[in-house]
């Protein structure tokens, strides 16, 4: 996935995403392009180029909170074949930007309703090939990913700080985390350190009942005492 760069939103799509950040941008849209809006959270699907394999069929997911989750499958390819990615992303005046939890950043551009990838250094690709991911409405993937944030238990209800982003979010219901998180605090109900294989899904907060973003933790749960995301 790394060797992967993507693309960007059309332009309405863009001011969907992103929102219009001043007063200039507000007066090019007009009316009838004011209506077409649709809400910032948007998933996009394709297949890309392969070097070894038949295609790879890639799915962006941007959420509102201002982070984003790739899901690729290497088609034709060897176990294992699905790959997750995750980060933050930001835009410039024409290019859509995706920070990796490890640094690395993915770009994309608009074309037509959809986003076209651009190379490493944010660059059109000459090519042949499809570059082009177009709008879908898949969920979000349960593919596991890499994680690691601060984690703590309280009150019947776990919380998870993404080192990565800083986001934070509701853990589902895990026995076998909560008491590794009470074994591994302590006297005290501070957060600890948790390194772990997970996904994000989507889950009705018991406040307001709208659905929220919350982590799924699928295996290789380590929780490292005394440790924070800067160890």
């Amino acid at each position: 996935m790394k060797k992967l760069l993507l693309s960007a939103v059309a332009v309405c799509s863009l001011f969907s995403l992103f929102g219009c950040n001043n007063r200039a941008e507000v007066q090019t849209l007009q009316p009838t392009q004011a209506a077409e809006l649709k809400p910032m959270q948007q998933s996009y699907k394709g297949l890309l180029p392969c070097a070894d394999c038949e295609g790879i069929e890639t799915t962006l997911f941007l959420e509102k909170d201002g982070t984003w989750v790739m899901n690729q499958r290497y088609q034709g390819a060897k176990s294992p074949s699905v790959f997750a990615s995750y980060g933050t992303w930001a835009r410039t005046a024409d290019k859509l930007v995706l920070t990796e939890s490890d640094g690395e950043k993915l770009y994309f551009r608009p074309k037509g309703d959809g986003l076209e990838m651009l190379d490493r250094e944010g660059d059109v690709i000459e090519s042949q090939f499809n570059y082009t991911l177009k709008p879908t409405k898949d969920a979000l993937p349960a593919t596991p990913m890499a994680m690691k944030g601060m984690y703590k238990y309280m009150a019947d209800a776990a919380i998870f700080q993404d080192c990565a982003t800083g986001r934070t979010y509701s853990v589902a219901s895990n026995a076998d985390l909560e008491r590794g998180y009470a074994a591994a605090r302590g006297e005290d109900y501070q957060p600890v350190l948790l390194v772990v294989e997970a996904h994000f899904t989507l889950q009705a907060s018991p406040d307001s009942g709208e659905l929220q973003k919350a982590l799924v933790a699928d295996k290789s749960a380590r929780f490292q005492p005394k440790k924070t995301c800067n160890d």
